[in-house]
């Protein structure tokens, strides 16, 4: 689950981590009162969605007084902004932040992830911050520095001597990113995150080592036990689609293709969405339903697959195990005949109950199309979306 910059920043101000004074808009008409708080002329307007690059869209602007300010506001609001991670529609802008503009002596690129190869955390840091981060990583991977950390085990001073090795800092600063790092880990922890990135982290002018933006990711599965962070969730910036799967306890994911995919479990719906782009097509979604989904839930996915307008025909792969093959089938037919199905259905079942879950789909008068096996599956959605 991401959350906005307005938001990391109040979590890492509550662990007394340097952030600059700011304050976040959701109306026009809240500036004047609100700006009062603030203890600058110069400003920096922020558009907050979940997105990287808002920088290069548009969506960051420094003001030198309260006229531009208000200018720059009304052209934010509103303003759809189209950047490297929102894909090709862009973000429409609902929320912007504006805070205290800071003197930058030097900029840095500061973060914290799980690194799922060793089981660690993994700190990365580079001496380069900003925007092109990426570029730096790719163009010159000798410039970014990993350290990683057993999670069960306190960060030594080794560990963040290597961590912030790449800045040169002084010695003050030095002590500043000792508590830096210490806290950072402890939020990882203590909030369950996937991913906290500080980018830039910079030196002022003053010498002060401050968290210029931040980012932070969280475990969608151990939210269930941080309701305060839960509570910042934005449906506003999530895929309607995936926001209705998650009522439903569905894992889904949208993307570009135009074949539905349903299957029960994550590794059968890679390989089924693998071996729908070997035989010359492209997947319109991950989803899994699950191992013991009911015919509700089951119903629940076809309906989300069919909301999506690019979907030109669906394949249906389940291997009944926990889930029974006949109601699978029972969900799919009542989804279909609800939502008068109109695109071409392969299904292809296999295991528990797989007689009669081929008789339901048999019995219902749909125009269902059987495949003996994910191959043939796959041939037979392709050729029938054509």
């Amino acid at each position: 689950m991401n959350i906005h910059e307005y938001q990391a920043k109040e979590i890492l101000r509550n662990y007394k981590v340097p952030v600059p004074n700011g304050i976040m808009i959701l109306k026009l008409t809240e500036i004047e009162e609100k700006i009062k708080k603030l203890n600058k002329k110069s400003l920096v307007i922020k558009a907050q969605i979940h997105a990287g690059g808002r920088g290069k869209a548009g969506g960051v602007k420094l003001v030198k007084n309260k006229e531009d300010l208000i200018k720059e506001a009304k052209i934010m609001f509103g303003k759809t902004l189209i950047t490297h991670q929102t894909g090709p529609k862009g973000q429409k802008v609902k929320k912007i932040y504006i805070e205290e503009a800071t003197d930058i002596d030097k900029e840095f690129y500061l973060s914290c992830l799980v690194d799922r190869k060793s089981s660690k955390i993994a700190f990365i840091t580079s001496s380069q911050g900003g925007t092109d981060i990426e570029k730096i990583a790719s163009k010159s991977p000798e410039k970014i520095t990993t350290i990683k950390i057993d999670l069960n085990k306190e960060i030594n001073k080794k560990d963040i001597e290597n961590i912030i090795r790449p800045f040169s800092l002084s010695e003050t600063q030095k002590k500043d990113a000792n508590n830096l790092i210490n806290t950072l880990f402890k939020i990882f922890k203590e909030k369950d995150a996937n991913l906290i990135e500080i980018n830039p982290l910079i030196v002022s002018k003053s010498g002060k080592l401050i968290c210029l933006d931040a980012k932070m990711n969280f475990d969608d599965n151990a939210i269930f036990r941080q309701p305060k962070i839960l509570e910042l969730r934005d449906l506003d910036e999530e895929d309607p689609k995936e926001v209705e799967a998650s009522r439903h306890d569905l894992s889904y994911i949208k993307l570009n293709g135009s074949i539905g995919c349903m299957v029960n479990g994550a590794g059968l719906a890679m390989a089924t969405m693998d071996i729908i782009k070997l035989y010359g097509s492209e997947p319109a979604n991950f989803l899994d339903v699950g191992g013991g989904a009911s015919k509700e839930k089951v119903s629940a996915a076809f309906k989300i697959i069919l909301s999506d307008k690019n979907v030109k025909g669906i394949l249906i792969n389940i291997f009944g195990g926990i889930m029974r093959c006949d109601v699978l089938a029972q969900g799919v037919v009542e989804a279909a005949k609800e939502t008068k199905l109109s695109v071409p259905l392969v299904v292809r079942l296999a295991g528990t109950n797989v007689k009669l879950g081929k008789e339901i789909l048999k019995k219902s008068d749909l125009k269902i199309i059987s495949a003996s096996n994910l191959a043939d599956a796959a041939k037979k959605i392709i050729d029938a979306t054509k």
